[in-house]
């Protein structure tokens, strides 16, 4: 009857040995309660609790990331987006997101989801698309004022990953860059042709200042003209084409 109770006393040590001890990772805290009253944060290692006492919840610090579900949102011009959002957070203080809330993660998940509605729900949709990066600034610092005050918990990172718009807003879209397009090339058209203009103006003022500048183009003309072996050229005296056309004669003052 002895060595039963010796084995029996043994098996009950081992057992409450293996309750008492309690090994934290490094990536973790380990909060502890005693009596349902908090004591003090454990440090990662070999811990020694008192068993049915002591009770020790393990934190973990590690960033998490949590994809948010696709959420319909009507922007601040009216129009209906479908956007995908992910949000990065991780525990800085583990006393907190195990005391001040029951599930830190379902909470700030909600709460980001909640907070996305009503961001982009503020923005239109030019800015949506063209400075996400703000929108992602303002719905990183609502969500973390409320999250790492009172749970403890900082996000640090939450982005919009994409925006599905509409196919009928798409195609208007399309049209607009078109248009804008379209717009932007006859701009460019137009400053050329001025330009070109402006270039032959000062052309024609430099020749009717200098006499022997329009008999230089005029050589030169006749110079292009005669590289194709299909023309035969003529040479007739300027002079004498300023007689026939008095107009084309440089010097001739005007009356």
């Amino acid at each position: 009857m002895s060595w039963f109770l010796g084995i029996l006393a043994g098996i009950v040590v081992v057992v409450l040995l293996f309750m008492a001890i309690k090994v934290v990772k490094q990536w973790e805290r380990g909060v502890l309660l005693r009596l349902g009253r908090l004591q003090s944060t454990r440090n990662p290692g070999f811990n020694l609790i008192v068993p049915f006492i002591d009770r020790l919840i393990k934190v973990d610090l590690r960033i998490i990331t949590m994809v948010l579900e696709p959420q319909e949102v009507i922007t601040k011009d009216n129009v209906t987006i479908k956007v995908n959002a992910v949000l990065y957070f991780q525990v800085v203080d583990p006393i907190k997101a195990i005391v001040n809330i029951e599930d830190y993660q379902q909470a700030a998940t909600q709460i980001a989801l909640t907070t996305l509605r009503s961001v982009l729900g503020q923005s239109e949709l030019d800015e949506l698309l063209a400075h996400r990066e703000r929108v992602n600034d303002r719905l990183r610092s609502i969500i973390e004022e409320q999250t790492e005050k009172h749970w403890g918990v900082k996000v640090t990172l939450a982005e919009v990953k994409d925006v599905l718009l509409p196919d009928s807003m798409q195609r208007a879209m399309a049209r607009q860059a078109e248009a804008e397009r379209e717009r932007r090339a006859k701009v460019i058209h137009a400053q050329g042709e001025f330009a070109a203009a402006q270039t032959l103006a000062d052309a024609a003022k430099i020749i009717n200042s200098q006499p022997a500048a329009l008999q230089l183009r005029y050589l030169q003309t006749l110079t292009e003209i005669a590289g194709e072996k299909s023309n035969t050229i003529i040479p007739i005296p300027i002079d004498l084409l300023a007689r026939v056309f008095p107009n084309l004669n440089p010097n001739k003052e005007k009356a």
